[in-house]
């Protein structure tokens, strides 16, 4: 196996003894942030967990975007919302500059939303850790604001995988924040 497998913090235990029973009686070692799994037949897995009281979450893409605060495994705080950023267009010349300046306006206003809305939901010393997701480089322009630079020393962890953001995919994101994400070690 290759990829991370996520499995919520209230299912590791069982996780586990599974892993036990398919790999021999395995020795488990829990550190900050961290959990490894050696099994009997020398399978290893490291995983990595994000365990934090309050956790901000910031979702972007050009389609739309959600800013929530999740506390102990609760949304407590949210807001989403879509909008339009023009896609690509094959025209050539002065239109295709045109729709260029009209994309980035448009991505520019979606980030200025963002902004506001964690401004909103992410005030100074509300979350301990913040969670990213959707469209990395929108994602990244929202945290180089001067406004929030209060968020940007924070633990983070991030999901660009994520679908459009609505209120769905906020309290999925909010769940996968908290997974622990296990990967079998190749050695």
């Amino acid at each position: 196996m290759s990829g991370a497998i996520e499995v919520g913090p209230a299912r590791l235990d069982r996780w586990i003894d599974g892993f036990s029973a398919r790999h021999g009686d395995a020795t488990c070692v829990r550190g900050p942030g961290c959990v490894v799994l050696t099994g009997a037949d020398g399978t290893r897995v490291v995983g990595e967990t994000f365990e934090h009281e309050r956790i901000g979450l910031v979702l972007v893409r050009r389609g739309g975007h959600a800013v929530g605060r999740d506390v102990g495994g609760e949304l407590v705080s949210h807001t989403c919302g879509t909008g339009y950023v023009q896609g690509r267009t094959k025209a050539g010349g002065w239109s295709q500059q045109r729709y260029a300046r009209r994309r980035g306006n448009q991505a520019d206003a979606v980030v200025a939303k963002v902004v506001g809305l964690a401004l909103r939901h992410l005030p100074k010393g509300a979350v301990e850790a913040l969670v990213l997701g959707g469209d990395r480089r929108l994602a990244e322009e929202v945290l180089k604001e001067p406004a929030l630079a209060h968020l940007a020393p924070l633990p983070r962890r991030t999901l660009w995988d994520l679908p459009d953001p609505r209120l769905r995919v906020l309290q999925h994101a909010a769940r996968r924040a908290r997974a622990v994400r296990l990967r079998f070690d190749q050695e």
